[in-house]
């Protein structure tokens, strides 16, 4: 057996010894869930339903307005902020590669032609030439991870290339809901412009038999000035809803990443604008440990804890390998022969002896970084707990704030109709008139309002719970 042979069989060995080599992080153990182990109950909440989960109900079949369906596709496929982050989740699976990469040798191969010239130093006259043939295959210097440093640093790695893949369902998450929410603003713009409009129609109508009235000596000119006062008002409304619908459409196509097509335009009124699937909240841990913005900020907790490995690692000597085998010859065509024979081995190892406290301040950096990761676990814990707990609160008080406003829109409806019979039989003023009229479109307004803020909830309540990413 040469010696090459035997050098060989060495760095193999060693190489399957190190492989087995264990980490020096510390066993992960998850934090307890710092919340209630079930939603609040009280006079704000309404008793749970029935239905799938949020995380179990693909957002197609959640949001089942057609219209609203092709956004959120358009969005998925051209928002910019998205395609960032899955550009970020190639990065991070490359630098996985990249850190798990150390843990195995660099083999390179090489060859190589020298040729020189020594002018004459000695007086005699004699310039000597020189050339020379190589070929090697060599190993790069390689460190023996006996103490798991570089398997901690790969498991960092890994946990941040998972982190980054749970911000990119988390990114779409929030995109789905965003797109939802803008259409539903949209469609709630256009139903309060239409509204103002045709209130427009009726104070105009108003205004212009008030004025034939005060011309004929009949109404006062203070009855004239209050029907002004309500078509103008009512002409600012239109303005105001004309810019924001022009401001939800803008926010729609930054969302979707390119034009909104006037066929994909929420049909008015709200409520049949789009239609929605019941859901049930389940339980606290089902979907804490189910949001991916909080699965992100565990994995970067566990990656935090194998840094602590790698710290620790630190203190441990660190051994390298380096060798190298080939030929070399003055002559090429002697550049192959068993003479020509080449070859090097150079372990090393570095032993820290004194840092000035620089490894023992690092592993107290990264015992930190852990304890800072935790309680950031922890708070994103509380606060989705609190987004649930809001939401739920909002849609336990919403029907009956639709049925309020609902009959308070009935009510308001037949107070304008009895103030105009008892204006025509000259039993109340006309001041009476516009005040029912400008009751009741108020009225109208606060219930789109409602129906907005309804449909809202139910959207906020399906992200917060985690719905969306699939």
């Amino acid at each position: 057996m040469t010696r090459a042979t035997t050098n060989l069989i060495l760095i193999m060995g060693v190489f399957i010894l190190t492989a087995g080599c264990a980490s020096m992080a510390p066993d992960y153990k998850q934090p307890e869930l710092p919340v209630a182990e079930a939603w609040p109950q009280g006079e704000a909440y309404s008793e749970a339903t029935d239905g799938p989960t949020a995380a179990e109900l693909p957002w197609r079949e959640f949001f089942r307005d057609e219209r609203l369906q092709q956004l959120i596709e358009l969005a998925l496929e051209n928002n910019r902020d998205l395609r960032v982050a899955a550009l970020n989740i190639e990065r991070a699976r490359a630098q996985y590669r990249i850190q798990r990469s150390d843990l195995f040798p660099d083999i390179g191969a090489g060859g190589s032609f020298n040729r020189q010239r020594q002018p004459d130093i000695t007086g005699f006259g004699r310039v000597m030439h020189f050339e020379q043939y190589g070929v090697n295959l060599g190993l790069a210097s390689w460190e023996l991870d006996f103490f798991g440093r570089i398997r901690s640093l790969k498991e960092q790695a890994l946990e941040s290339y998972f982190a980054t893949e749970e911000a990119r369902r988390a990114a779409r998450i929030a995109l789905v809901g965003d797109v939802a929410n803008a259409y539903l603003n949209l469609a709630a713009d256009r139903e309060r412009q239409a509204l103002a409009r045709e209130t427009l129609a009726s104070h105009q109508s108003t205004y212009d038999l008030t004025q034939r009235r005060f011309e004929l000596g009949v109404a006062s000119a203070l009855e004239v000035r209050q029907a002004q006062t309500s078509v103008e008002g009512t002409k600012v409304d239109i303005s105001r809803f004309t810019s924001l619908i022009a401001e939800d459409e803008n926010a729609l196509r930054l969302l979707i990443g390119g034009e909104l097509p006037e066929t994909l335009l929420p049909a008015a009124p709200l409520k049949t604008a789009t239609a929605l699937s019941p859901l049930s909240a389940g339980m606290p841990s089902e979907v804490m440990l189910q949001r991916p913005d909080i699965l992100a900020v565990e994995h970067r907790l566990k990656g935090a804890n194998a840094n602590i490995g790698a710290a620790r690692a630190a203190f441990y000597p660190r051994i390298s390998l380096t060798t190298n085998g080939g030929f070399a010859s003055t002559e090429l065509s002697d550049l192959f022969t068993s003479d020509a024979r080449a070859w090097a081995f150079s372990p090393r190892i570095d032993i820290p002896i004194f840092t000035a406290g620089r490894l023992q301040a690092q592993l107290e950096t990264a015992e930190i970084d852990r304890d800072i990761l935790i309680n950031q676990y922890e708070g994103a814990i509380q606060t989705a707990f609190r987004e649930v707990a809001d939401t739920l609160a909002r849609r336990g008080t919403i029907d009956e704030q639709l049925q309020a406003q609902r009959a308070l829109v009935e009510a308001t409806s037949e107070t304008y109709r009895l103030s105009e019979t008892r204006f025509d039989k000259g039993i109340d003023s006309f001041l009476q008139v516009l005040d029912a009229q400008r009751a009741l479109y108020g009225a109208q307004q606060n219930l789109i309002n409602i129906e907005l803020a309804d449909l809202a909830s139910q959207v906020n309540l399906y992200k917060v719970l985690g719905g969306g990413s699939k």
